[in-house]
C-alpha cells in the first residue's frame, strides 16, 4: 500500500515524484541531452528524468520514454500516472511512450525507422543481463557523435556499489567498447560519446 498513499500524496500536492538520481547527475545528462533532437530514456519510473531531458532537447525534437510499468495489484502503475502527468507539463518537442522493455524497445525502433539517435539514458533494468542486453540492442543505433549515459555505473564514496551488475558490465564491457569513448563522469552517471571514425 505505500505506492498507494505515495500516489494519493502526490496527487494532492503533499509529495514529489521519487527519483533515484541526484541533482548533480540530472544537471549532468541536461548538459549533455541540451538540443538534441533523437533522445531515448530507458527506466522512467517517475518521469523525474524524462522531465529534463524533455526541457532541453530540441524544440523539433522527439524522446522515447521506454518503460514496462509492471501493473500492481490493484490492476495499475502508478508509476505510469505519474510519470505521464509530469511530463505533459513540459511543453516542448514530443514524447513517445513505450511500454515495453529496453530490449523489445530496440527491436520496435529499428524496425519501424533507420533514424540514428544522438541520445540515449540507460537507466533501467542494474543488473549484469540487463544493461548487457540495454547495450548491445541499443549502441548499434547511437549515431556518431551521439552520447550514451549510463546511470549506476560506477561506484563512488557515497555509493559503494562496485559489486552491482551495471559497474560490473560498464567495467568489463562499456569501457573496452572501441567504438565509444568516456567523455565525463558524475557521481554514478558515465558519459560516453560515439565516435566519428571508429577505430
Amino acid at each position: 500500500m505505500q505506492v498507494v498513499t505515495h500516489y494519493l500524496k502526490w496527487l494532492f500536492g503533499l509529495a514529489s515524484p521519487e527519483t533515484q538520481t541526484s541533482e548533480a547527475e540530472r544537471a549532468c545528462l541536461a548538459r549533455h541531452a541540451a538540443g538534441r533532437r533523437r533522445l531515448v530514456e530507458i527506466g522512467v519510473w517517475h518521469g523525474v528524468t524524462t522531465v529534463h531531458l524533455r526541457s532541453v532537447m530540441h524544440p523539433d525534437g522527439v524522446l522515447f520514454a521506454v518503460d514496462p510499468f509492471p501493473r500492481g495489484r490493484l490492476g495499475v502503475s502508478f508509476q505510469r500516472l505519474i510519470a505521464r502527468s509530469e511530463v505533459v507539463r513540459v511543453q516542448n518537442g514530443a514524447v513517445r511512450w513505450m511500454r515495453v522493455t529496453g530490449l523489445e524497445a530496440a527491436r520496435l525502433y529499428a524496425a519501424a525507422t533507420r533514424d540514428p539517435i544522438d541520445f540515449i539514458f540507460i537507466d533501467g533494468d542494474h543488473s549484469y543481463e540487463g544493461l548487457r542486453d540495454d547495450w548491445l540492442s541499443w549502441s548499434r543505433l547511437v549515431a556518431p557523435d551521439g552520447i550514451v549515459a549510463l546511470h549506476d555505473s560506477r561506484a563512488t564514496p557515497d555509493r559503494p556499489i562496485s559489486e552491482a551488475g551495471s559497474v560490473r558490465f560498464t567495467d568489463e564491457v562499456i569501457r573496452r567498447d572501441r567504438r565509444f569513448v568516456v567523455v565525463d563522469e558524475t557521481e554514478t552517471v558515465t558519459v560516453l560519446r560515439r565516435s566519428k571514425c571508429e577505430r
